[in-house]
């Protein structure tokens, strides 16, 4: 699996946020061009109801890293998109959740009150944690451990699914 980086966002999404990574308006200050021209060394991965977006941007090293971003959020990186889209499939299987004030190793207490297979879903997201070690850690058979995920990813998509069906359309980006 990939490594995160768990740094905060530069610019965490929130309610008010332009989900299109426009930040520019009619009367558009030095800041907001300033804005404008970071965010052009950005894109959207993915895009979800609720304000939840994975973005694409260029890190120091020229490779892609992908941002979790969502509305109280303090946003977190990953170096890959497989891992910041399992990460978004735990937030939504969860109903949301923050990891300030958890500290580098903790687990925020939404995720372990959701079960055996939400908490495999996000240790897989966690820096030097693997499917193996996963398994290992569980005393499971890594496919056992596939089992779970996709357990996880099957409840995220129905929420997400039945949000638009209420009307609750995916972010544009």
């Amino acid at each position: 699996m990939s490594r995160t980086n768990h740094t905060t966002a530069d610019d965490p999404a929130n309610g008010d946020a332009p989900m299109n990574g426009d930040t520019t308006n009619d009367a558009a200050t030095d800041a907001d061009t300033t804005d404008a021209a970071e965010n052009r060394d950005r894109t959207i991965h993915a895009s979800y109801a609720f304000g939840v977006r994975i973005r694409e941007e260029a890190a120091g090293d020229g490779d892609p890293v992908y941002r979790f971003e969502a509305p109280n959020h303090e946003g977190i990186a990953f170096d890959d998109p497989e891992a910041a889209e399992l990460y978004a499939d735990v937030y939504f299987d969860v109903n949301g959740f923050q990891e300030a004030g958890t500290g580098d190793r903790g687990v925020p207490p939404a995720i372990i009150q959701a079960g055996r297979d939400t908490l495999v879903g996000y240790l897989l997201t966690q820096p030097e944690t693997g499917r193996n070690w996963v398994a290992s850690y569980y005393g499971e058979k890594p496919e056992k451990i596939d089992r779970y995920v996709a357990r996880v990813r099957k409840r995220a998509r129905l929420i997400r699914e039945r949000a638009a069906e209420r009307g609750v359309a995916e972010s544009e980006g």
